[in-house]
C-alpha cells in the first residue's frame, strides 16, 4: 500500500518515535523512506545580527546532524529498507515549514507522511504553533500522527 513513506524529524524525542514508527512501516510495506528535516533561515537572514550568513550556516548544519542521526538510526535498526535523507531550506519569506514538508511529500511522491505532534495546547500551541496541524491542512497525503508518550 505505502512505498514511498516520507518522515519529517525535528531531533526530538517525540521525532524519534515519528521516526521508529517509520522504520517500521517501511519495513512492513518493503518502502522507500525518505527523512526530512526543515530549517528556517530567513528570519536570521533578515535580522541585523553581527553575521546573519554565519547563522543562517550552523542553522543548516544543525539540519543535517540531525539528518545524519536519523539515517544512521534507521540503518542501525537494519530496517534493510532504502532510506535517503533531505534538508530542506526556507530561505524566502512566504514559506513556511509545513507547506514545505507537504510540497516535498508531493514533489518526491510520497505515499505517507509521518510526523509527529507534541501536543501542545494553550499559550504555547498559540505561540508556538503546530507543524503537524499545519502539515495536516496543506498536505494533499495522508498524514500520521505520532504522539509523544
Amino acid at each position: 500500500m505505502f512505498k514511498r513513506i516520507l518522515v519529517a524529524v525535528d531531533g526530538s524525542p517525540t521525532a524519534d518515535q515519528a521516526l521508529q514508527e517509520a522504520i517500521k512501516l517501511a519495513k512492513e510495506h518493503q518502502a522507500q523512506l525518505r527523512i526530512v528535516h526543515a530549517v528556517d533561515v530567513v528570519n536570521y537572514m533578515s535580522a541585523e545580527l553581527v553575521d546573519p550568513t554565519e547563522i543562517s550556516d550552523a542553522i543548516a548544519k544543525n539540519g543535517q546532524d540531525i539528518l545524519r542521526k536519523a539515517e544512521a538510526e534507521a540503518v542501525a535498526r537494519q530496517a534493510e529498507i532504502p532510506v535517503e535523507t533531505r534538508l530542506i531550506i526556507i530561505d524566502r519569506l512566504g514559506h513556511r515549514v509545513p507547506e514545505m514538508i507537504a510540497a516535498e511529500a508531493q514533489a518526491w511522491p510520497a505515499d505517507l507522511i509521518v510526523i509527529c505532534t507534541h501536543g501542545r495546547s494553550g499559550l504555547s500551541h498559540l505561540f508556538l504553533g503546530s507543524v503537524a496541524e499545519g502539515v495536516i491542512r496543506v498536505s494533499t497525503k495522508p498524514v500520521l500522527l505520532i504522539r509523544g508518550k
